[in-house]
């Protein structure tokens, strides 16, 4: 019988992989490894392993011989060293299309709280403080122009919904062109990133963490307008979260919502968290119970697809 394993999963349950796993003739095992030396020791003879956290580092990946699929629960695979996985023949995987409208939802949802100020008011509504005058000032979404750092699927998604508020939106994605867009997304605007910052009354970040490090920085924050707010639902690191707790203080930016941060979790003593002015929310902006399912379903579809010979459907890396 073929095997596949589950090298970390921190999920209630795994219904949804034994299901397809059983009918597919494929048996599994669950771990919980943490560090490489775990995944090093349990996974020697790993043909396929289903990865959540665990570190699978040019280290880890010399180790394991016999691995030649490795799919990632989630999209990103920070985890991974692709170049080392390619380098020995792993073929990587992710799911990439399982919560893009629960993250571009989410990037939504941060945008209206933090520009309509609920939390704010809402906080000082329950402390007997009834004074709409303490939201000034407020303004117009129809009259506003939100920037988006990147046009993939939940960049676009996330363009879509602010464009059905009346929003005019721009945005600043270098691996697309104005001319390539779908019908649906012509009424997105190209700009450079420094004048995307410079005009944006909100700028919401839907790029990956490659070549992003610390992409919003001192620099950055002072060039942005002195109302504006940064949305980030993507990667924390490409944020430095000092430089943005300065910006806010000295009012270079309105406000932040984060559904991510540089290190997670975020520290109950951090900075930004004593700022009315920034929402945070844990890493959750992908989260449904659809999604949820969905991203289960597709994880182990794709190990049963490999597993019988078939193509695999989200490559992250090229093996010859």
């Amino acid at each position: 019988m073929m095997k596949v394993i589950i090298s970390d999963c921190d999920h209630a349950s795994l219904d949804i992989e034994q299901s397809i796993f059983k009918e597919a003739n494929i048996e599994f095992e669950l771990q919980q490894n943490k560090t490489e030396e775990d995944i090093i020791r349990n996974c020697p003879k790993a043909a396929v392993i289903i990865n959540q956290y665990a570190p699978f580092t040019e280290k880890v990946l010399a180790m394991l011989p016999d691995l030649k699929l490795l799919i990632r629960y989630g999209v990103g695979v920070n985890n991974i060293d692709l170049e080392a996985a390619t380098k020995y023949g792993v073929q990587v995987c992710n799911v990439p299309d399982y919560g893009t409208h629960e993250v571009a939802d989410h990037a939504l949802a941060l945008m209206l709280a933090l520009t309509r100020k609920i939390p704010l008011m809402n906080n000082r509504v329950k402390t007997g403080n009834w004074d709409y005058q303490k939201s000034i000032p407020i303004y117009r979404h129809r009259e506003q122009t939100v920037g988006v750092i990147g046009l993939g699927r939940i960049g676009s998604a996330f363009a879509q919904k602010v464009n059905g508020l009346g929003m005019r939106v721009i945005a600043f994605d270098p691996s697309k062109q104005q001319k390539a867009l779908a019908k649906d997304l012509q009424f997105i605007e190209f700009k450079s990133f420094d004048e995307l910052i410079r005009t944006s009354d909100v700028v919401s970040i839907h790029c990956p963490s490659d070549n992003t490090y610390h992409m919003f920085n001192k620099e950055v924050f002072k060039a942005m307008q002195p109302h504006s707010y940064l949305i980030n639902v993507s990667r924390g690191g490409i944020i430095d979260e000092a430089s943005l707790y300065e910006a806010i203080v000295n009012g270079e930016i309105a406000g932040a919502g984060l559904d991510v941060s540089e290190t997670e979790p975020i520290g109950p003593n951090s900075q930004l968290l004593q700022l009315d002015e920034v929402i945070c929310t844990p890493h959750m902006a992908w989260y449904s119970e659809e999604a949820a399912q969905e991203l289960k379903r597709k994880v182990a579809q794709e190990a049963v697809r490999y597993l019988e010979g078939q193509f695999v459907r989200y490559p992250v890396n090229s093996i010859n």
